[in-house]
């Protein structure tokens, strides 16, 4: 009979001496199941048949006084000598159906994949689980034919899902690049659904450098399992369901009510990586909203910063390799700590340059909100594993001409949210926020936010620290975030001491404080001025394709 696999933690061993180093194979995977792996693959290129069979044996022994599976990386001959419960297979050793005639039924059959038409052989030639990678670069395995990151498994996924009955029962594991840092990422973006339905996701993570390569592989394997059990910071307080078809005016006038006077409070922190260009205008608009402002570029203090409770503002208008690695860092810090993370890809559909920034950037971390005019949000789409047509090029940071109708552009916006599990804001002369399920169309604002430099980045600013003094409720935060910053635009319009773009700035930051001041003071008529739709239901407009 077959035995029951929980596939979660998922160890492959290494007997290099780059990880090994001087210690014994056998006495590392005996740690890790004190640790917690809950299944093993012996993996050795290099040895000789009679010392695999030897190894395989006694790492069997250990193997079966936990319970736990042992697998051979390729060598059926080998599994069929120790008597272990299968094999692992990639795409360069045999055959799955090969392996089944000659194991028989009640073996596990694993195999390696990096396609959809690598899964649907496997499947169909009878494996009980797909290897899916690689997903990071890593050191542990030179012939590596591709990495295919988190969008490739989740098409793959996709596929499986879609499939028969076979495809959507086989289990899958990730391999490539995973470790303590990534782990609860990994698990949490790869669970996208394409529509509201619970998607088919990863059943487990394998490892390698990240048990096998440390002094202490009880402990790294315990803390792995320990990670696989609980949520990652970023998602660990439950958010509200809102309910759209109750979403009247006094929900939502008191939803901006309460983060107005949430920030005002808390003057949480809000750390902007960003260009030179718009520091200055992002520190004053942040201060006028009553947040407490940092311009730091440098990825090393991140760490520091994000215990502070603040959030975190990731701007793509200077890309260079040194920014990009600051960002990595420090979206890795305030991902660990919890705090909200925003993305403003600025630029982001112009150059091939900007284009493989935002792949990186999307790949380093998870973002609680993207924001960005049209076409950059038509950029994060492609970077997400969407396909559409080249009219979106991007030629500048300006949004230029609309391609889109509002009922499209919510399309857009909630499939890209759905796919990421996060809040997508396009901006533009109606603003449209999703966080998947429920998406709102905005039209306050005036047009000379679009007429001056960096007003879209201190709209960043603006939404990081309403996110941050509103953790619990992050969608309507960002609604409240926004309509606080487009309607003060519209009463600086107003002025009479405004004659256009250059003096609208200074009474804009004014207004921004006004308005602030107006909520903490109990005067809250300019609450009643909010122009938000619920959009519902959202249409099929088939724009956005799987890769």
């Amino acid at each position: 009979m077959k035995p029951q696999v929980e596939y979660s933690l998922y160890l492959v061993t290494d007997s290099t001496e780059a990880l090994l180093g001087d210690r014994d194979l056998v006495e590392v995977v005996e740690q890790a199941l004190l640790g917690g792996v809950t299944i093993v693959q012996y993996r050795d290129k290099t040895s000789d048949t009679g010392d695999l069979v030897a190894t395989a044996t006694a790492l069997h022994e250990k193997c079966k006084l936990h319970n736990i599976p042992l697998v051979i990386n390729d060598r059926v001959d080998v599994a069929l000598a120790v008597g272990c419960e299968g094999v692992h297979l990639g795409q360069d050793d045999m055959d799955v159906a090969s392996a089944r005639a000659i194991l028989g039924p009640d073996r596990i059959i694993g195999a390696t994949v990096s396609s959809i038409e690598e899964a649907r052989k496997a499947v169909e030639r009878g494996a009980d689980y797909l290897g899916i990678g690689t997903l990071y670069a890593t050191n542990t395995k030179k012939n590596t034919k591709d990495i295919i990151g988190i969008n490739g498994i989740r098409k793959i996924l996709k596929y499986l899902d879609d499939a028969d009955e076979p495809s959507q029962k086989v289990k899958t594991v990730c391999i490539g690049g995973v470790n303590a840092s990534n782990l609860q990422r990994v698990l949490y973006q790869l669970y996208a659904p394409s529509s509201l339905s619970k998607p088919k996701t990863i059943d487990g993570v394998a490892v390698v450098s990240a048990i096998i390569g440390v002094r202490d592989p009880r402990t790294a394997a315990s803390h792995l399992r320990s990670l696989i059990a609980s949520p990652h910071p970023f998602a660990a307080t439950p958010q509200p369901t809102l309910d759209a078809s109750k979403l009247d005016d006094s929900t939502l006038k008191q939803s901006v009510i309460r983060a107005v006077k949430a920030v005002h409070e808390t003057s949480p922190l809000s750390h902007n990586m960003t260009n030179l260009v718009v520091q200055n205008i992002s520190a004053n608009i942040a201060l006028a909203i009553g947040a407490s402002p940092i311009m730091s570029n440098n990825g090393a203090e991140a760490p520091d910063l994000a215990k502070l409770g603040g959030g975190l503002v990731i701007n793509m208008g200077t890309v260079t390799p040194e920014a990009l690695s600051n960002h990595r860092k420090a979206i890795e810090a305030y991902n660990a700590a919890g705090g909200p993370v925003v993305l403003d890809p600025v630029g982001a559909g112009a150059t091939s340059a900007r284009k493989e920034a935002l792949t990186f950037l999307l790949a380093s971390g998870y973002f609680d909100l993207i924001k960005g005019n049209e076409r950059e949000i038509m950029a994060v789409a492609r970077a997400s594993g969407f396909t559409l047509d080249d009219t979106t090029q991007q030629r500048g940071v300006d949004s230029g001409t609309s391609l889109f109708s509002t009922p499209q552009k919510a399309y857009i916006v909630s499939r890209i949210a759905l796919r990421e599990r996060t809040i997508v804001l396009m901006t533009g002369a109606v603003d449209l926020i999703s966080n998947g399920t429920h998406t709102l169309a905005i039209a306050n604002g005036h047009p000379y936010l679009g007429m001056v430099t960096g007003s879209g980045c201190s709209l960043g600013t603006t939404i990081s620290a309403y996110l941050a003094a509103n953790k619990e409720g992050k969608f309507l935060a960002a609604v409240a975030g926004l309509l606080h910053y487009e309607i003060a635009a519209e009463d600086a319009a107003k002025r009479e001491d405004v004659r256009g773009p250059g003096t609208f700035i200074p009474a804009f930051i004014d207004e921004l404080y006004l308005r602030r001041v107006d909520v903490v003071e109990g005067r809250k008529a300019w609450v009643d001025r909010v122009k938000v739709e619920v959009v519902e239901p959202i249409g099929d407009f088939g724009l956005l394709r799987e890769a």
